[in-house]
C-alpha cells in the first residue's frame, strides 16, 4: 500500500512539474536607464520590460499579488582599491487585482504614501515597471571630478506559495534581470 502511495505521489509531482511553464530570466530586462540630477540630488530613471509574462498576468487577474523589487547601488569607483559602496536602495512595487471592483492597486515603496488605483491594467503595468526621478544620493556629498557607478537589477515574484510549495516551485515563479551599470563622472 505504501509503495502505491509513493508512486502516485511521484507521478503527481511529475505531472505538476510538466504542467508549469518555466519563466525564462532573459525575458525581463531593464531599459531606458538614465542618470540625471536636480540642483540637490542625483536622480535615476529606469523601466523594466518583459516582466509581465502570460503566467504572471494570469496570476494577477486571479487575485495573487505580485511584487517587483528593484536593487540600486551607487559606488565610487577607485582604481587601485575595491569600489566603495556609498548608497544601497531597495524599492518594492506591489500589484493586487480586486476582482469585485475590477481595479488594480499598486503600492510603490518610494513614491506615494497611499497606493494608487486604476481600472486599466496597462496603467498598472506602467506604474509597476517604471522608476522615475528616484533620488539616489545628495549631490553635496559627491566629489566633483570623481568617477561613480550605479548598478541596478530587478526581481519579479509572486507571494510565497502555501504548504511549503514555494520550496518546490520557487524557481519557476521568480524572474530576475541581469545587473545593469551606468558609469559617470560628477
Amino acid at each position: 500500500m505504501g509503495h502505491k502511495v509513493g508512486i502516485i505521489f511521484i507521478v503527481a509531482v511529475c505531472l505538476l512539474w510538466s504542467a508549469v511553464e518555466p519563466v525564462v530570466a532573459e525575458e525581463a530586462r531593464l531599459t531606458r536607464m538614465t542618470v540625471s540630477n536636480t540642483r540637490d540630488d542625483l536622480l535615476l530613471y529606469l523601466t523594466m520590460e518583459g516582466a509581465f509574462t502570460g503566467k504572471l498576468k494570469e496570476a494577477i487577474y486571479s487575485g495573487v499579488p505580485a511584487t517587483f523589487v528593484f536593487y540600486i547601488s551607487l559606488l565610487r569607483v577607485r582604481n587601485w582599491w575595491a569600489d566603495k559602496k556609498i548608497a544601497d536602495i531597495k524599492l518594492t512595487h506591489t500589484i493586487k487585482y480586486n476582482n469585485l471592483k475590477k481595479e488594480f492597486t499598486v503600492k510603490r515603496s518610494w513614491k506615494e504614501a497611499d497606493p494608487v488605483v486604476t481600472h486599466s491594467f496597462l496603467q498598472a503595468q506602467q506604474w509597476m515597471a517604471e522608476v522615475e526621478a528616484l533620488s539616489v544620493y545628495p549631490l553635496r556629498e559627491l566629489e566633483k571630478g570623481r568617477q561613480y557607478q550605479i548598478r541596478t537589477m530587478a526581481e519579479v515574484s509572486k507571494l510565497t506559495l502555501p504548504l511549503y510549495l514555494h520550496y518546490i516551485l520557487f524557481s519557476l515563479w521568480d524572474v530576475e534581470t541581469d545587473w545593469y551599470t551606468i558609469d559617470f563622472i560628477y
